[in-house]
């Protein structure tokens, strides 16, 4: 029995041990980003650098707005493409799918996930390029756009990174909806419900919290994604003009950048992480008061 309780106590300290190493982590990347990126944002000054709309390191002007605001429309395109075809992927696997190609799929659906990002940028840079910048050329000849853009657009890495986040959306949504217990859709369908409503009206809602943190995922991989996007986006430092028009990233511009940057530049740069640091901390946030909230409902 004393072995048994020292045991006990032992793997208690380990496990201690291991929360505090996470917790540290995270605090170190805190405490790295915050004491060198804002006084960088203090000498640029901290209205100019956020709502700037010129970014020209040798001329020491730093303004990030564009930026910005390309991660903001990136992001949202790639949520429109992506969060419903991962939904409604995992509803057929969890509630349609046979027996027979259940296995192939998920097999499929899980390498997505282990597929490098330099990889997904290839294939966007390939296959997406050519055909975005065809279909402008088609929608100038219609007289639907005036440029047609040279395929490196926003609208090619939404795509591509709506595709990059559908096995971490498709993952979490399935194991949340497979988590609700059967006897909720049973019920549902005993009480006259077809299969289809008993799904989205009963099942679903039920694994919200699941649904809710797998699009969370796929947001934290979509406006954190760099190699994909450097390749794909046209790396353009201005404010976003279009679908069909190049941008850039906040985490393009501090990779792009970073190797040869000094001084003021170098400090922009890691400001520029506490920016994305804080989106990622107010996205978070958002959802867990409107889980909280929903949970008091």
């Amino acid at each position: 029995m004393k072995s048994k309780a020292w045991t006990e106590k032992f793997m208690q300290g380990v496990f201690f041990i291991a929360a505090c190493t996470s917790v540290l982590a995270v605090a170190l990347i805190c405490i790295f980003l915050f004491a060198n990126g804002i006084p960088a944002m203090k000498e640029i000054g901290f209205v100019k650098f956020l709502t700037g709309t010129m970014w020209k390191p040798n001329n020491k002007i730093f303004g990030i707005l564009p930026m910005i605001v390309g991660s903001i429309y990136v992001t949202a395109g790639a949520i429109i493409i992506g969060v419903p075809i991962g939904i409604l992927t995992s509803v057929f696997m969890a509630m349609y799918c046979p027996k027979q190609i259940y296995k192939p799929l998920k097999a499929a659906t899980e390498l997505l996930a282990g597929i490098p990002s330099v990889v997904y940028g290839f294939f966007g840079l390939v296959v997406l390029v050519p055909v975005i910048r065809d279909l402008g050329q088609t929608m100038k000849n219609a007289g639907l756009v005036k440029s047609a853009g040279n395929g490196s657009s926003m609208l090619t890495a939404s795509v591509l990174l709506g595709m990059m986040i559908l096995p971490t959306i498709i993952g979490t949504t399935e194991a949340a909806i497979r988590a609700v217990p059967t006897h909720y859709y049973e019920g549902s369908l005993a009480l006259g419900a077809t299969h289809e409503r008993s799904i989205f009206k009963v099942v679903i809602p039920a694994a919200k919290s699941g649904v809710i943190a797998g699009i969370v995922l796929g947001i934290g991989r979509a406006i954190g994604e760099t190699m994909a996007v450097i390749m794909i986006a046209g790396n353009q430092p201005r404010m976003p003009q279009g679908l069909l028009k190049g941008i850039r990233t906040l985490t393009a511009n501090i990779v792009i950048e970073m190797g040869y940057a000094t001084d003021l530049h170098r400090e922009a740069l890691i400001a520029t992480g506490v920016v994305l640091f804080v989106f990622i901390l107010i996205i978070n946030f958002s959802v867990a008061l409107l889980n909280r909230g929903k949970d008091r409902e």
